[in-house]
């Protein structure tokens, strides 16, 4: 079956709740589902219960659709992603992302869990992106492309400035440091030597992680606005006397949750409100 028909009965199975619309997408990363649990009038849907929907095998990511609402704008959130090195394919890893836009998302806020490579940048920061390196060798636009989809999506703006300077009121508004920068995503998934950290230092990285990437690609290709934002679990290899581990990640990522509802949940409503105009 192709994609887009798979995405057609996903999509059939999610309207098929009786949530409103959703105007706000939102996709967490390790340790920062949550959020999705504090949606009013929330309807829970088990990836399971969604046709073709992957589930994640890896800890920290529920796998479940959740839709309610932030203040009063609809919202769909993805809580929990599979990941390329999970072994799934390129359809399977930004399929959450392309049944956001296909139920109604204009807009999708990112998030993730990643190493600092910034000297600023320390472990329960957050960061905005407002760039990105694709390190994955992946690009999930390769092969037919879709009618009414452009062959050759721009990404001179694949973070959407004013859905960045949304979130960085939304910070402001909540006193939460934002600190910015460029993310790079890395295959995975073994976390990176110091040697591969340096080289992403020279190329300009302040952030690495192992996802997000693929996901603002498709989201773009089909007119999505995408912000994304980081949240710094731990700095990055070489910069510090600690292994990594996942169980740090997972750990920071809860550490930060007040905060990070706080800046999510207002850069919500702001975007509500862009997408609304």
């Amino acid at each position: 079956m192709e994609l887009e028909q798979q995405l057609d009965e996903a999509e059939r199975a999610v309207a098929r709740a009786g949530a409103p619309t959703p105007r706000v997408g939102v996709i967490l990363g390790s340790g920062l589902g949550a959020f999705g649990d504090q949606l009013s009038e929330l309807i829970k849907l088990p990836y399971s219960a969604i046709p073709h929907m992957p589930t994640s095998s890896v800890v920290g990511h529920a796998g479940n659709l959740c839709l309610g609402s932030v203040a009063s704008v609809p919202v769909a959130c993805l809580q929990g992603r599979v990941h390329l090195y999970e072994g799934h394919g390129l359809d399977r890893v930004t399929f959450g992302a392309r049944l956001l836009q296909r139920i109604g998302c204009r807009a999708v806020l990112i998030t993730n869990a990643a190493g600092g490579i910034q000297a600023q940048l320390s472990p329960g920061d957050l960061m905005l992106i407002t760039d990105h390196l694709n390190l994955t060798a992946r690009n999930p636009l390769i092969g037919p492309n879709p009618e009414g989809f452009p062959r050759f999506p721009d990404m001179t703006t694949a973070y959407d400035a004013q859905l960045c300077e949304a979130g960085r009121r939304a910070a402001r508004e909540v006193d939460a440091p934002l600190r910015e920068g460029v993310y790079a995503a890395l295959l995975g998934p073994s976390y990176e030597t110091p040697a591969e950290i340096r080289m992403l230092r020279t190329l300009g990285a302040d952030a690495v992680g192992m996802s997000t990437v693929v996901e603002v690609l498709v989201l773009r290709h089909r007119g999505v606005r995408v912000g994304a934002m980081s949240c710094i679990t731990n700095l990055a290899a070489g910069l510090s006397d600690s292994l990594l581990d996942h169980a740090e990640v997972e750990e920071i990522a809860r550490q930060t949750h007040t905060r990070f509802v706080s800046v999510l949940s207002r850069w919500v409503e702001l975007t509500g409100e862009l997408v609304s105009a």
